[in-house]
């Protein structure tokens, strides 16, 4: 299997400190990873690189074969495609659910005097149905709810095509029932043969989708663990990563965490 991200000991500092300091990380085709750690881990810095959104004060990041500070960008991005809140919040108002989504095969957050080519609409139209919300279609985009907007985000992401889909926290703010919602969606996705490489970041556990195969555990911007999801989110591992006696269990592909009493129990 080729590699599609790699992080060469790949550093980042900021106001005179290391936020991220030499991360190893190699992705792999028809892989599906998990990234976790503690609030200021690195997470978001790692998924920043990963995607091309941020270059690395030292070290190297190659996507798709191609080095990061080497190629341009704006040719290596439609590869990532990346859904997040942040970039949701970038979209002006005014927009249909539609263009949100089309738009972004060409790189952009808004429609202005382009023309779409058929193609591109019934794209648009087919991910929009695919994730659940193709009635939506020609809403206004601030006027749905989180959890859709959730779901129209990724439909977005995944316009250009991408070899790479990353999520950042894709059921933050949803409650219980959108939430496993979306994580159907998500492992339904997972088990596409032809999807892109997944790259979810999440703060639970709980929020892992069935069907994703790796995880990366990152502590205090360093590599903390990594490899096989079932080898590296152990009891052991999140319990020295959180600083808390953890007690991990599974069930079908998903995870739960609680905390042990002092005693063991």
């Amino acid at each position: 299997m080729r590699d599609v991200l790699e992080l060469k000991d790949a550093t980042v500092k900021r106001g005179g400190r290391n936020i991220l300091e030499q991360v190893n990380w190699r992705v792999n085709e028809g892989e599906r990873w998990v990234v976790l750690g503690p609030n200021g881990a690195g997470k978001t810095t790692s998924i920043q690189l990963a995607a091309g959104r941020m270059y690395p004060s030292s070290g190297e990041v190659r996507i798709v074969g191609e080095t990061l500070g080497h190629v341009d960008v704006n040719q290596l991005r439609p590869l990532v495609g990346l859904a997040s809140a942040s970039l949701d919040a970038k979209i002006p108002s005014g927009q249909r659910v539609i263009d949100v989504v089309r738009t972004a095969a060409y790189g952009q957050l808004a429609r202005w005097r382009e023309v779409y080519e058929e193609e591109d609409s019934a794209r648009a139209q087919e991910l929009l149905e695919g994730l659940g919300v193709g009635g939506l279609a020609g809403r206004l985009f601030t006027t749905i709810s989180s959890g859709e907007s959730k779901r129209v985000g990724i439909a977005r992401a995944l316009m250009p095509n991408p070899e790479v889909l990353i999520l950042d926290e894709p059921t933050s703010g949803l409650d219980l029932g959108g939430r496993e919602s979306l994580l159907q969606t998500l492992s339904g996705l997972a088990h596409q043969a032809y999807a892109p490489v997944l790259v979810l970041v999440t703060h639970h556990v709980e929020e892992i989708p069935e069907g994703f195969t790796h995880a990366l555990l990152l502590r205090e911007g360093k590599v903390f663990a990594a490899g096989p999801i079932d080898e590296t989110i152990t009891s052991e591992n999140m319990s020295r990563l959180f600083g808390l006696s953890l007690a991990i269990e599974s069930s079908q592909g998903r995870y739960a965490a609680r905390a042990l009493h002092r005693n063991g129990a």
